[in-house]
């Protein structure tokens, strides 16, 4: 396909010089950048605790084979919007302060652009001498008119080629560079995760030889409305969800949102819940196609051994666990956790099993991890993250072993005529009347691993207060909530240790954790000021007072 890139094409091609010239010894040679390049892709919802990595063949051989593997790998909330402000602030959602995927909910609002954008790690990455390019989707309300429309470019990309709103695979717009373009539905021109492997190999083609570069690729799969393409809709016929322990069970002991699912599930929710997991796959056909595309383009470019390559997702997703039939949001390791593959120069080949790569690593940890790759000096930021640089190196950094995941809950404050019994604040529900969300499903936990210790702890701000505990060493697909049971010591810890990561921001968000040896239990940092033992710190909220 043709490529507008000219449009924002700031020097001339080196390969037009030499030909000027005609002295190729005082040409650039491709692939020879100092600093190392780096490339981000980025699904849309793509799990890995329910096998969301099967279908990715050629992604396990040409990443994963050739670099690591982390299988502890979460993000800060189990929505798009948050989580990708999360990946590129390298901040928890209750410091960048976007909460859902609306733009009440600053996504890619006006006080979003104003106050996150200008701190990106692209911002820093561009300022620092890297061409950026991004492709796919950004924010589920990029575009929309009262967040600038398509013609707002966020500040840091050299290139930009953004979808508007939300995951499409035809007819939807890009922003190229600010102007529109229109796709249809036709699969040879328009199937969005092609048109994002031909715009990246494009890239790769005009891109200044004399810079480093960083690429940022978004695919709208897995999402929905799952539309695979055509040589992939008869893909995985005999697929169905994974019949774990967890799934089509009633949720006992858990918060009221899940207790309300209708357990067993009837076979028309079984069936269409099993439908969605074998088109996800299909999707997911078509990424690992633009994969081997772009890292053999790399190859015969003679790039790709000075480039970093992360493969990751946005969150991860539920097909019946727990007898919700499919969504996000939850709490859970199928939710929260997702696949984090890396290679690049210096990472040692087909990681898989040392113990530095089950490190507790999270999205807020990308940027970091990039700045620190290109020579940024992260004491400049403000990020909640770190960088695992040094795990990918040599695995002999000392490493956290908490992280704080969030989520503020949405419902609508009215009763859903057709579900009357389910009362008002609930929304994503099913036509049988199993709701996804509410507004009171909003929780914050910590998630805590270290070498004796795989723990979940999680408050609901809600009328009860709800605690949902989990040891996942013991019981990997959380059926039994131990908030009841467990030692009254660690609770109370756990109960701390929560309140100072929803209050934390920049280096103390990195404080060690209750089972890390250099942990300190100070009742005095429960409290505003230190002074003043009389008034109980109260836990920050998502959301922004400034913006209501």
């Amino acid at each position: 396909m043709s490529s507008p890139m000219t449009m924002r094409y700031r020097s001339s091609s080196p390969a037009w010089v030499c030909l000027l010239l005609h002295v190729g010894l005082l040409c650039p040679v491709l692939g020879t950048s100092r600093r190392p390049n780096i490339v981000l892709i980025l699904t849309d919802d793509q799990d890995v605790s329910l096998g969301g990595m099967t279908p990715l063949k050629k992604t396990k051989a040409l990443i994963a084979d050739h670099g690591v593997t982390f299988t502890n790998a979460y993000v800060g909330s189990a929505l798009c919007c948050p989580s990708r402000a999360s990946i590129l602030t390298g901040r928890y959602p209750h410091n960048h302060h976007v909460v859902n995927n609306t733009i009440a909910g600053n996504c890619s609002s006006k006080a979003w652009q104003k106050t996150q954008e200008p701190s990106t790690f692209p911002v820093l990455l561009h300022s620092s001498g890297y061409q950026t390019f991004f492709a796919g989707k950004y924010l589920n309300q990029y575009g929309a008119e009262d967040a600038g429309g398509i013609g707002h470019v966020p500040p840091g990309w050299s290139y930009w080629f953004a979808l508007e709103k939300n995951s499409k695979y035809y007819n939807y717009t890009l922003s190229e560079n600010g102007k529109a373009r229109n796709f249809g539905q036709n699969y040879s021109v328009d199937y969005l995760t092609d048109v994002l492997a031909n715009i990246s190999l494009d890239f790769l083609s005009y891109k200044s030889n004399n810079e480093p570069f960083f690429m940022m690729i978004a695919t709208p799969a897995p999402h929905s409305p799952w539309t695979a393409a055509p040589q992939y809709e008869n893909s995985f016929p005999n697929v169905t969800a994974p019949r774990n322990s967890n799934f089509n069970v009633h949720g006992k002991d858990k918060h009221w949102l899940i207790r309300q699912a209708k357990t067993p599930m009837s076979n028309t929710s079984i069936q269409f819940l099993d439908n969605a997991f074998r088109k996800r796959w299909q999707t997911l056909l078509s990424v690992d196609d633009l994969v081997e595309k772009l890292l053999k383009q790399l190859q015969a470019r003679g790039e790709l051994d000075n480039t970093f390559i992360f493969f990751t997702s946005d969150n991860g997703y539920h097909t019946g666990q727990f007898s919700l039939p499919i969504d996000k949001r939850q709490l859970y390791e199928f939710d929260i956790k997702v696949p984090l593959l890396v290679r690049g120069p210096g990472v040692n080949p087909n990681q898989t099993s040392k113990v530095r790569y089950t490190a507790l690593v999270a999205n807020i940890d990308l940027g970091p991890t990039i700045l620190d790759i290109a020579g940024f000096d992260l004491n400049k930021t403000q990020m909640d993250g770190m960088s695992y640089l040094p795990i990918l190196k040599n695995g002999n950094e000392t490493w956290r072993t908490d992280i704080l995941v969030e989520y503020q809950g949405e419902g609508e404050n009215r009763t859903d005529p057709a579900c009357p019994a389910v009362g008002p604040g609930v929304s994503q529900c099913f036509p049988d009347c199993v709701c996804e969300d509410s507004y009171n499903n909003t929780y914050a936990c910590v998630r805590t691993i270290s070498k004796d210790h795989d723990l979940q702890y999680c408050e609901f701000d809600d009328a009860e207060v709800f605690v949902e505990v989990y040891n996942l060493t013991a019981d990997p697909n959380q059926l039994t909530n131990i908030a009841k049971t467990i030692d009254q010591e660690i609770l109370e810890k756990m109960n701390h240790r929560l309140m100072v990561l929803q209050s934390c921001s920049g280096v103390s968000c990195r404080s060690p954790g209750v089972f890390d040896p250099r942990y300190r239990f100070d009742p005095r940092l429960m409290f505003n000021n230190p002074d003043d033992m009389g008034h109980l710190l109260r836990r920050k909220s998502l959301r922004w007072s400034s913006l209501h």
